[in-house]
């Protein structure tokens, strides 16, 4: 479902330990998640065959495609032991939506990093890398992949 010109599909070097047995839910498809309001837990996401995994990874990111990614987890969730996904309100606004500056949160995990960014280099981004970056800089998460996400994302 995803063109070769878009990344709905793209996966993170960082990510390659769990790249193929889809043991972890990648940042591209929790973006997706994000962007249709939806909250699939891991054991939704470990209850799934392979291919449906797979399936997720390449399902396009166009906002023509939300309501129907949608409604299929809520097909593939429903008879689950953890019920159906829950519903969450979609992302709008959301820091890593925004090009005009750099989130205060990434900044200060930069400059703790030793690393710069400019908010021409954050606008100049994916919207992938910028979520990417936000999930993986946000306080209580425990920024094991950071600092390979910075340099995979700004190198």
């Amino acid at each position: 479902m995803a063109s070769p010109a878009d990344s709905s599909s793209h996966c993170f070097s960082f990510e390659q330990d769990f790249i193929g047995n889809w043991r972890c839910i990648p940042l591209c498809v929790r973006r997706k998640l994000d962007l249709v309001g939806v909250k699939l837990k891991l054991n939704h996401w470990l209850a799934l065959e392979q291919q449906q995994r797979q399936e997720l990874v390449d399902w396009s990111d166009a906002p023509a495609h939300w309501s129907g990614l949608r409604e299929h987890l809520r097909d593939l969730t429903r008879e689950m032991a953890d019920g159906v996904a829950k519903d969450l309100p979609p992302a709008v606004d959301e820091a890593w939506q925004q090009v005009d500056a750099v989130p205060a949160v990434i900044a200060e995990a930069a400059q703790q990093r030793g690393v710069s960014i400019s908010s021409g280099a954050w606008a100049g981004l994916s919207e992938l890398d910028r979520f990417a970056l936000c999930k993986l800089a946000r306080p209580g998460h425990d920024h094991h992949n950071l600092d390979a996400a910075f340099i995979e994302v700004l190198g």
